[in-house]
């Protein structure tokens, strides 16, 4: 089995993650909860576009964008008052931006659990960002094939 290094971004978000101690680490997933971007004004009237994470306790929704460049860029929406939520799309946001179809699919699917949050938050929540990882790739497979 061929073990694929993090893109950058993500590496420095884990390694900034198991950095901490555990009650850092959920200030910093805070702060990012505070850093997921608005959609852009295109998306923002077309709530049909986004798929729902289901798995997620929180509504969070995700849209896949695939440029003629092939490169990825994800768009999410999640509830103020569900912080770990919308810090977990945050940290997909961020580590996945200006990535390629073949960065983002080659993420390890268990990426969520390496962050070292499993401690500070229910194993419910971690599934619900391994969800979210797993629908973002998903999509990337649709659009890379169409």
């Amino acid at each position: 089995m061929t073990i694929t290094a993090l893109p950058t971004a993500l590496q420095e978000i884990k390694d900034e993650f198991l950095a901490l101690e555990l009650r850092e680490r959920l200030q910093l997933l805070l702060e990012f909860a505070n850093e997921l971007p608005e959609l852009p004004e295109r998306y923002r009237d077309h709530p049909d576009l986004f798929e729902r994470v289901v798995e997620c306790q929180s509504p969070v929704y995700l849209f896949v964008e695939v440029g003629d460049d092939d490169v990825v860029q994800l768009f999410a929406t999640a509830p103020r008052e569900s912080p770990t939520t919308r810090g977990f799309a945050a940290i997909l946001v961020e580590g996945l931006a200006g990535l390629t179809v073949d960065e983002v699919l080659a993420v390890p699917d268990d990426f969520p659990q390496t962050l070292g949050l499993a401690e500070a938050v229910s194993p419910l929540r971690v599934r619900g960002m391994t969800a979210m990882l797993g629908r973002t790739k998903h999509q990337v497979q649709l659009k890379r094939h169409s």
